[in-house]
């Protein structure tokens, strides 16, 4: 049935999970969720247009239109290996705890300088994700950056067993999703399920030297083909309206990026580039060509204030790096004021890990500080102001407005942060 769905896909029928978008000549995969079954909308589908619609639930499938298979979800995910082994390219794949998204940005401009490349749009990076994104590479596409992201054992593993990845990157090992891997060993036993892939299948790891960790983690595979890259290779220049500046060479490479956390993500794309012998000035005009616009280390400039945007998500390892990258910056004659939100999924680890960033705060001597969640509230012990959520602090600032600061806003996306931009 797989290829009978694949000849249809091939056909110039586009893939669909969502009811609401599909388009006539859709092929709509009925997905299960917590909250919802794709099932139930089958049929309103199928009379928008789509072509077919794999199912899982025999009640529905009442004509030759419905494909009934046993999973939809392992359905979603065959056609996606399928398609994936028709198109014969290079495949490359990016995990790590932090910087997934801005390195997978970065290495794929990097490389569609000399290749056809397609890579994960926004952040399309787990059991959906995976696949769907192997499912719109198109035709002509030399190589192919998949993102993938985890939250417990077992996860990557499955994603490389569908996307099949050639050369693969892990770019760090830090305090996320904690809880669902059970900590730091569970955490580096996950993202490592990448290189034993790699290893099993004679691929080719790239890591940042930088890192014991992972260094530690090629070494315990010994036929892993790992090639190391140093960060500390690019020289850090002083900043330039608040962006990362920073020597390659005899090159100097002005970003758009905020923060020196972000030399690793661009060493690696370097790196990558270099492997694949892109030409140096091409990757270094590549990575200053990049803007970010997804709340990862932007820099933005209000009628009122400086913003450091970083509240796609947040944990430990990532919160301590952007609070001393923002300790470091300069910005003429303004205040620093920090936003933090609540790091969650940290289940056991939350309470230690929220008291260890206040320490991080005091000791970088942040005075200006406000709190938003119930873990860093409690934490604080009524150290700074803490509000138990974005739009109890969007009040406040309503009443006692912030002017002329340079503000850090970092927290994990389920805070929701980015509600207080338009007061800021």
């Amino acid at each position: 049935m797989i290829y009978e769905l694949y000849n249809l896909f091939q056909s110039g029928h586009p893939v669909v999970t969502d009811s609401r978008k599909v388009k006539p000549g859709a092929i709509f995969f009925a997905l299960r969720g917590d909250r919802f079954d794709g099932n139930a909308y089958a049929a309103a589908a199928l009379d928008q247009g789509a072509v077919a619609a794999v199912v899982d639930d025999e009640r529905v499938a009442c004509d030759d239109r419905y494909f009934l298979v046993p999973d939809v979800l392992k359905a979603l995910q065959a056609l996606a290996q399928t398609h994936r082994r028709q198109l014969a390219i290079p495949v490359l794949a990016i995990t790590g705890s932090n910087g997934k998204t801005t390195t997978k940005e970065l290495v794929s401009r990097v490389l569609a300088r000399r290749f056809s490349v397609w890579a994960t749009q926004g952040n399309l990076n787990n059991h959906i994700g995976v696949p769907l994104t192997l499912l719109s590479i198109p035709s002509g596409t030399e190589l192919a950056v998949v993102e993938m992201g985890a939250s417990h054992r077992g996860e990557i593993a499955s994603y490389c067993a569908i996307a099949e990845p050639d050369y693969g990157i892990i770019t760090n090992i830090g305090m996320a999703h904690a809880e669902g891997f059970g900590g730091m060993e569970g955490i580096r036993r996950g993202k490592g399920e990448l290189f034993d892939w790699l290893e099993r299948t004679d691929g080719i790891a790239f890591y940042s030297a930088q890192s014991t960790a992972l260094g530690e983690m090629a070494a315990e595979r010994p036929s892993l083909m790992a090639y190391a890259f140093s960060p500390e290779a690019l020289e850090l220049l002083p900043a330039e309206n608040g962006h990362l500046v920073l020597k390659y060479g005899d090159q100097v490479i002005r970003t758009q990026l905020t923060g020196a956390h972000n030399r690793e993500n661009i060493a690696a794309a370097l790196a990558i580039g270099a492997y694949f012998e892109v030409d140096p000035q091409q990757a270094v005009a590549a990575i200053e060509s990049y803007t970010p616009d997804n709340l990862r280390s932007q820099r933005e400039v209000t009628g009122r204030n400086i913003l450091y945007l970083d509240c796609y998500n947040a944990n430990p390892s990532s919160t301590k790096a952007v609070l001393e990258s923002f300790a470091a910056v300069e910005e003429a004659n303004k205040q620093k004021v920090l936003i933090l939100g609540d790091m969650l999924e940290l289940g056991e680890f939350a309470a230690s890990e929220h008291e260890g960033i206040l320490a991080l705060i005091r000791q970088l001597g942040f005075t200006s500080v406000y709190l938003v969640g119930e873990l860093f509230t409690a934490a604080s012990g009524g150290a700074f102001p803490a509000f138990p959520t974005a739009s109890a602090l969007a009040e406040h600032l309503q009443e006692h407005p912030l002017t002329d600061r340079a503000i850090l806003l970092k927290g994990s996306r389920g805070i929701g942060l980015e509600t207080l931009i338009p007061l800021l």
